[in-house]
């Protein structure tokens, strides 16, 4: 990997954790139940963390990143999604964030897979975990919502 497809895939990451932020800051303020209010100010507050993590990375020496050149992991690469829109029904906001949680997991783990520096590996395998906890958490609200226990 180039330091330039390096500094792209980091930029990317960046972008899309302050989009996450945004999304979650945006939603918890129009959110009545305090429970999932409280929820998503706690996922903005860890998008925050996120880019604050990856701005620092950028400030690194390119030449010695520690990712294979011969590897092409296509990390960069995905599918387009919907844009984050607080005007979402509660239900299709959490499909929307959990697709999100998702994207960024994988994104994470392709960067970990990519890596040949232990230190990296062990930051992005992190990350990933932190992301796989946030689409945890919003699949058990989504499940509860979007199927209710019946009598």
């Amino acid at each position: 990997m180039t330091p330039e497809e390096y500094r792209k895939i980091i930029t990317l990451a960046i972008d899309r954790e302050v989009e996450a932020y945004s999304f979650y800051n945006t939603v918890a303020e129009k959110v009545q139940d305090a429970n999932l209010k409280s929820l998503f100010k706690e996922l903005a507050g860890d998008e925050t963390s996120h880019r604050e993590f990856l701005q620092k990375m950028l400030t690194k020496d390119y030449t010695s990143l520690g990712f294979s050149t011969t590897r092409d992991y296509k990390v960069a690469d995905s599918v387009a999604s919907p844009p984050f829109t607080p005007d979402l029904k509660p239900i299709d906001g959490l499909v929307l964030a959990i697709k999100k949680e998702l994207e960024a997991m994988q994104m994470y783990t392709g960067l970990a897979n990519a890596t040949e520096d232990a230190e990296q590996k062990k930051l992005f395998t992190e990350l990933a975990a932190m992301e796989r906890g946030h689409k945890a958490r919003l699949e058990d609200i989504y499940t509860n919502m979007a199927f209710p226990e019946a009598w």
